[in-house]
């Protein structure tokens, strides 16, 4: 098994430590759920779960502030429960259903709230960096101290517009973090066939951007290289790189079998690694939590993303006339 940190030892509070097992916890029950969905034929199309990676999103936002702004690719569910955008509203647009948050027009990969400062899952690989980018390059025009955290995965780092978009950033020090959710397969193709030399946030140093890696299956070490990296970038002198060494339970999406690897690493992974076990183990051993205290928080996200399915259920399709809002012309 993985050594345990103790909460003396992470320097991190009860409340702390219950909202982080409370907020990951939300994600995997949501993605389960939504597993369950397109299983159904209620959500249509291609569906990207984020079961597994839930420290990585949960940890960063940890480090946020009201204003920062946040965009990833389209295995972006966790993203939206993590910075606060309701259950219901992302469960709806999932299912096509006029009370999603892009009135069922959009789906995973299109779904935004601007009151959030979420923009977005994109379908296009990498697209969303240099997007990411931009919103950064507003927030230092209009001079504030506003962060963007700009997600992306091991395949996405590949991308020639991800290396554009460091030059740039370094060349205007924007800030922004660019966040390498590195789950080891992209879609489907280990980083070791793929990619030359294993580390990827080290790329950013031709350019002279700082970073570092992170065990992306600790949310207290997502936490405290978030807070490191935030600094650095409310301070003037972005971007930077964080590359969140993670690892995702199931297949890319809910077509994907997964047969490039085997059931006993992702076995192992779950028994040595698991994000959300780790904290209660932390919770538990500590004291600070009873077994009954952690299975009271399940059953309350159970009832939360329960009432998320039934109200994606019952909300209607949208209206013939959604056809003609939100175009050019």
């Amino acid at each position: 098994m993985a050594t345990k940190k103790t909460p003396e030892k992470s320097n991190v509070s009860k409340d702390e430590l219950l909202h982080f097992y409370r907020e990951m916890l939300l994600i995997r029950r949501f993605e389960e759920k939504a597993g369950q969905l397109y299983g159904m034929g209620l959500i249509g199309g291609f569906c990207h779960l984020y079961i597994g990676q839930e420290a990585v999103v949960v940890g960063l936002e940890a480090a946020a502030k009201p204003g920062d702004k946040r965009l990833t690719s389209y295995r972006d569910h966790g993203h939206m429960l993590a910075c606060g955008m309701d259950a219901k509203g992302v469960m709806a647009e999932l299912t096509g259903r006029a009370g999603g948050y892009s009135r069922g027009k959009g789906g995973s990969m299109h779904m935004f709230s601007k009151e959030k400062h979420f923009y977005g899952g994109h379908g296009i690989v990498g697209a969303q960096v240099p997007l990411g980018a931009g919103l950064a390059f507003a927030d230092k025009y209009l001079g504030n101290d506003n962060v963007t955290f700009a997600y992306f995965g091991d395949g996405a780092a590949n991308q020639g517009q991800v290396y554009e978009t460091y030059n740039m950033a370094q060349l205007w020090n924007l800030p922004v973090i660019f966040v390498i959710e590195n789950n080891q397969y992209a879609m489907g193709t280990s980083m070791k066939r793929s990619t030359r030399g294993p580390s990827l946030w080290e790329r950013g140093a031709a350019y002279g951007i700082k970073g570092e890696p992170v065990d992306g299956m600790d949310v207290l070490a997502v936490k405290a290289a978030a807070e490191k990296a935030v600094a650095v970038c409310r301070a003037g002198e972005g971007p930077y790189i964080l590359e969140m060494m993670t690892y995702r339970y199931r297949g890319h999406s809910m077509s994907d079998p997964a047969k490039y690897r085997t059931r006993e690493e992702v076995q192992k992974m779950k028994d040595e690694k698991d994000a959300i076990e780790h904290v209660r183990d932390l919770l538990l051993g500590a004291g600070l939590a009873s077994d009954e205290d952690l299975k009271a928080i399940d059953r309350d996200i159970k009832a939360i993303v329960n009432e998320a399915a039934e109200f994606a259920k019952e909300s209607p399709e949208p209206d013939v006339a959604e056809l003609w809002t939100d175009i050019y012309a």
